[in-house]
């Protein structure tokens, strides 16, 4: 249960994140290579092109790697031997 809620976590923060990241992409794209504004021509391009393939891939990605810590951090507590006493 513990993993598939930090998956969805994952999940979450990772599309947010990408979202921001893909409006960032697309300003800069609209910026280098000078689309035009005719119409809202390049607002389109950003929050309908960009944002959603930002989000998409971040959240993907952020929910692979949440679930990677979360499994890693699920074997390791598996695989703890319990600590000995040393004898001084």
């Amino acid at each position: 249960m513990k993993i598939a809620l930090l998956v969805l976590l994952g999940l979450l923060l990772g599309a947010l994140g990408g979202a921001a990241l893909g409006i960032g992409a697309g300003l800069a794209w609209v910026e280098l290579f000078k689309t035009t504004g005719f119409e809202g021509y390049s607002a389109m391009l950003v929050f309908f092109t960009f944002m959603p393939l930002g989000a998409a891939i971040g959240g993907v990605g952020g929910a692979a790697l949440f679930g990677v810590i979360a499994i890693r951090d699920a074997e390791i507590a598996i695989e703890q031997e319990p600590l000995r006493r040393r004898d001084r």
